[in-house]
Formats: structure tokens, C-alpha cells, sequence
């Protein structure tokens, strides 16, 4: 049983990667407190969704340890991860196309059927454009629309956290902007979201605490608007986002 000082998520100088001898995390640690919203942003190749691969039992862990809640989980199944409260959200194929919204929903569930109608009722509550599209194909979705279900179907099961990998990628501006408002929604109903996002300058704006990773390891770390005001975060990884984030800096609230 967990301490009241135990992270809900810890990653401890976790070595990963898909072939044996080829790692693509050399040594990544990471923290999520219940209740915060943790982004992971970097170059291409960092490493980002890798993590969240490791930490969801999809990359085999070589050596370190993930834990939730003060047990340990690395390389557990996907199956038993979801039942401990563990929800993934991957960037691409991430809906049953040939399925309805509601059918993805129950889909979702499949481990707790006893408990579908209190929880379609809570996403529908969560993602009422959802609701209006319950009996529609879920592949004549928008992508906005697909996203949507994406995090319903992976919040069926009451996770304790969420991982979402590049929630807004291919989305349009407005889409995106929908995306984060979207996560932050689902943070204020006590859900932990560790986020990996291209979109930096959105992605620091919304988290709670930032991780930069690169070459496989997190180089720099902090709240959302210390890394936005890091020289070297700017240089290094935001680039030309620097303009942007001085300029919506009242956004960060």
C-alpha cells in the first residue's frame, strides 16, 4: 500500500527500446503527482512516445522500474495496466472504425460490464458531441471527433492516469485548441494526464510540470512556465515557438 508521500507514477532510470541491444530510453526518469498534468515535449526521435510506450507494457523495459502508486509495474501486461488504472491514448489507430461511438465505448469497458450504463452516461455528460453521435460509424468522424472517443473509450475503465500520446497531431488550430481544452476537462475530474505533444508552446501552457527529453533522456525539467522561460529550452527546443509563448503569455493560467 502506497504512502501519502508516494508518487501515483514513477519512472526510474528506465533503459528501453524495441530490439535487444537497440535502446531508445538511456536512462529516463519521470514523476506524476495525482492530480497534475505532465507534458513531454522534444525534438523528433527524443524518445517521447517510447516512454509511454514502456510505461503502458508496449516497449520492453531492459532495466529500471515503473511504478504506480508505490507498486510495480514494469512490463506488466496492457490488460492487467488497465485494470490498476492505468489508460492509453496512442496517436494513430486509436478508434474501431467500422464501429459505432457506442460500440467503441462498451469496448472499453470489457473488463467492468456491470458498470456500462453509469459509464457511458459520465462520457456522455464529459463529450456531449458524442452522445449525439452515439449510433454514427465512428470511422465518419472528424478527427477531432475520433479523438474525442479516443479518450472516452480510455476513460471507461475510471482511470487513475491517462497517457496520451500527440493528442493533436493532424488536427487543425482550432481542433487543437479544442484537444487541450479537452485535456484539461479531464484533469479537473481528478484524472493524472501525462501528455507527449509536438505542439510545445500549447502543451507548456496546460501542464503542470514539463519534461524535455533528448536522446532518450529527460534533460530538462520543470513547471510549464519555467521551461517556456528557459533560455536554453528556447534555444534548444522551442526554436521560433519562443515568440509565441512571450506572446500568449496571459494565456497561462
Amino acid at each position: 500500500m502506497s504512502t501519502s508521500t508516494e508518487p501515483l507514477v514513477k519512472v526510474d532510470n528506465v533503459v528501453a527500446g524495441y530490439l535487444p541491444g537497440v535502446n531508445i530510453l538511456n536512462g529516463c526518469s519521470l514523476t506524476a503527482e495525482p492530480g497534475e498534468i505532465i507534458g513531454i515535449i522534444g525534438p523528433n526521435g527524443a524518445g517521447k512516445s517510447t516512454l509511454l510506450k514502456a510505461m503502458f507494457g508496449l516497449v520492453k523495459i531492459h532495466s529500471g522500474t515503473v511504478t504506480l502508486g508505490g507498486k510495480d509495474i514494469t512490463n506488466a501486461r496492457t490488460n492487467k495496466l488497465v485494470e490498476a488504472g492505468v489508460g492509453f491514448v496512442p496517436q494513430t489507430n486509436n478508434v474501431f472504425p467500422s464501429l459505432s461511438v457506442e460500440e467503441n465505448l462498451r469496448m472499453g469497458l470489457f473488463l467492468r460490464p456491470a458498470k456500462l450504463k453509469e459509464r457511458l452516461g459520465a462520457m456522455y455528460d464529459l463529450f456531449p458531441n458524442l452522445h449525439e453521435r452515439k449510433d454514427r460509424s465512428a470511422g465518419a468522424l472528424s478527427g477531432g471527433e475520433r479523438q474525442s472517443l479516443a479518450m472516452a473509450r480510455a476513460l471507461m475503465m475510471e482511470p487513475k492516469v491517462l497517457l496520451l500520446d500527440e493528442p493533436s497531431a493532424g488536427l487543425s488550430p482550432v481542433r487543437q485548441d479544442e484537444t487541450f481544452i479537452r485535456t484539461r476537462r479531464i484533469n479537473k475530474t481528478g484524472v493524472c494526464v501525462v501528455m507527449v505533444e509536438q505542439n510545445a508552446r500549447r502543451c507548456l501552457q496546460i501542464c503542470d510540470r514539463g519534461y524535455v527529453l533528448d536522446q532518450g533522456r529527460d534533460a530538462y525539467t520543470g513547471s510549464g512556465r519555467e521551461l517556456a522561460d528557459d533560455p536554453r529550452v528556447i534555444e534548444l527546443y522551442l526554436g521560433t515557438l519562443a515568440k509565441d509563448v512571450d506572446a500568449e503569455r496571459t494565456d497561462l493560467v
